[in-house]
């Protein structure tokens, strides 16, 4: 159909957007939301007509995006790996470094016939989710935790969006170790936890504004998160197993010093895509 006075099309909307935000994928991003059409199908609907739900739901989502509030929270999703997950402001938005915490889990698991991994901390369920998605649907157990009982609907509602793997996959409310049982091993313990110093001034302030204060700060120097759950987590891990942990980019020093001093037996700092102290990886 073509445009005329009385009808608006996606692609005139599309284009519309584009010029108020002067960014054509985040315009996009938005109409495809408005609409419900991603993809090829979003492409196919170009020269059909919106409805006035369409543009009043885009239009919203304009302002707010216009006023500084994240895209992702604007969106109400945002991919990580494999997963397309949902997130609003009572998460942290998943991030582009996080997902090289998963690819750690991945890599120290690979090979076995069986796996139990715990993700503290869980937030969206970013790092379990992704696990459970990717790892072997059989012998396989995730669990996803969290202190804060509004983050864990936000798990809930995108373990939902898992498939098959959502049946290996257990959710518990608890303080860092406190959520897993006591009686039960593991191979893995992993978290990205709050690591920024309550004054820091590296923080953009988009981040500072708008996600979670309590899935960002944790004390005067960052590390007071990581002081509980690395001792704890030593006599939850299997023999073999090991603690993985995000961290800010100049904590690599301090958190290899809390896990030798803790008792673990080896212990490595990781990189980055862009160089930058991102990963410690801490075995039993």
């Amino acid at each position: 159909m073509t445009e005329t006075d009385d009808v608006l099309t996606l692609r005139a909307l599309w284009a519309g957007s584009s010029k108020v935000l002067g960014a054509a994928n985040e315009a996009r991003w938005i109409c495809e939301v408005a609409t419900a059409l991603d993809g090829a199908d979003f492409d196919a609907a170009l020269d059909e007509p919106v409805t006035e739900r369409m543009v009043r739901h885009h239009d919203e989502m304009v302002a707010r995006y216009r006023a500084g509030e994240p895209l992702q929270y604007v969106l109400g999703r945002w991919g990580f790996r494999r997963l397309d997950l949902a997130v609003d402001a009572r998460v942290l938005i998943p991030r582009p470094e996080t997902e090289l915490v998963v690819e750690a889990v991945l890599d120290l698991v690979a090979g076995r016939s069986s796996r139990r991994v715990a993700d503290l901390g869980t937030g969206s369920g970013a790092i379990g989710l992704a696990l459970a998605d990717e790892l072997p649907i059989d012998g396989t157990e995730v669990w996803i935790t969290d202190v804060d009982d509004a983050a864990l609907d936000v798990a809930r509602a995108n373990l939902a969006g898992i498939g098959r793997a959502a049946r290996n996959v257990r959710v518990a409310s608890g303080d860092w170790l406190g959520a897993l049982p006591t009686d039960v091993p593991f191979d893995v313990i992993v978290s990205n936890p709050p690591y920024v110093a309550v004054d820091s001034a590296l923080l953009d302030p988009s981040v500072r504004d708008w996600e979670p204060t309590g899935a960002l700060f944790a004390g005067a120097d960052g590390l007071d998160d990581y002081r509980r759950i690395v001792p704890d987590a030593l006599d939850r891990l299997t023999p073999d197993g090991s603690l993985v942990l995000e961290i800010g980019t100049d904590q690599g020093a301090a958190v290899r010093a809390l896990c030798l001093d803790a008792g673990y037996r080896t212990v490595e700092v990781r990189p980055d895509l862009a160089g930058h102290d991102r990963i410690v990886v801490a075995g039993r």
